[in-house]
């Protein structure tokens, strides 16, 4: 524990392997700056010494989930900067790892720091799901599309509206193509058949998370939304009751 016992704020430059730590007072005074390697061990020691209940901001950077999750469990009110917000930093003539966190930690001070919403665990866990499912399906269109070059290449045209459906399939699969163009297909169709089964494997993750989930029934009986667009917006848009109003949601940058 500090000497210090007033209230104190602690700005953290977040990086991949090592972030710094900066503590103040109330009036700005800086207590220490401490370089760590991240470590939830690390990081929770060195809160310990900011206190009961500090103000502590980090910015929404990669990676930033483990370093809240440890924050909260040692009873810091966490804030989260937002990383438009926070660009001023670059006008400096000086810049480095604890003026950053300093600067965080000021802005908190002063009530002057742009923040994001620090999404529950629950909603962080279903917004990996859904956002994986889509690096899935953007994996398979460009598998799909490197079929479509392929056959372009040898002047193949399977006259088929989705030739990646079931006679789309039967027709690729006759199709005389040579050497390495028949061995680019046929490895290019097992990898698109390994992405649909992932893709399946996760719709059924998804849907059982979202089982009798209010918003996620209603919000499918706007016209053009179903399954898999609701469960995107419930991800992301998280607990609807933060906007303040219908217009607030709709303006929302994020």
């Amino acid at each position: 524990m500090s000497e210090y016992d007033g209230h104190q704020y602690v700005g953290i430059d977040l990086h991949r392997r090592r972030s710094v730590i900066v503590r103040q007072t109330d009036q700005g005074e800086q207590l220490s700056a401490v370089r760590i390697v991240n470590d939830p061990v690390a990081l929770g020691l060195q809160i310990e010494q900011a206190g009961t209940r500090p103000d502590v901001v980090l910015e929404a950077t990669y990676g930033w989930y483990w370093a809240a999750d440890v924050l909260q469990a040692a009873g810091a009110q966490v804030h989260l900067a937002h990383p438009l917000g926070v660009k001023g930093f670059a006008y400096r003539r000086v810049k480095n790892d604890v003026r950053d966190a300093a600067d965080l930690a000021d802005l908190l001070r002063m009530g002057r720091l742009p923040e994001s919403w620090i999404a529950p665990a629950e909603t962080r866990e279903l917004r990996e799901l859904v956002r994986y499912r889509a690096k899935l399906v953007a994996l398979r269109s460009g598998l799909k599309a490197q079929v479509h070059a392929v056959l372009a290449k040898a002047g193949v045209l399977i006259a088929v509206s989705d030739l990646f459906g079931v006679d789309g399939r039967a027709q690729l699969e006759q199709t005389a193509l040579s050497g390495a163009y028949a061995q680019r297909v046929a490895s290019l169709l097992k990898l698109i058949d390994i992405l649909d089964a992932e893709e399946a494997l996760f719709n059924r993750r998804i849907a059982e998370r979202l089982r009798g989930h209010a918003g996620c029934g209603a919000i499918q009986w706007l016209p053009g939304i179903g399954p898999v667009l609701a469960a995107v917006l419930v991800a992301e848009i998280g607990d609807v009751h933060r906007f303040p109003s219908a217009d607030r949601l709709c303006s929302w940058p994020d």
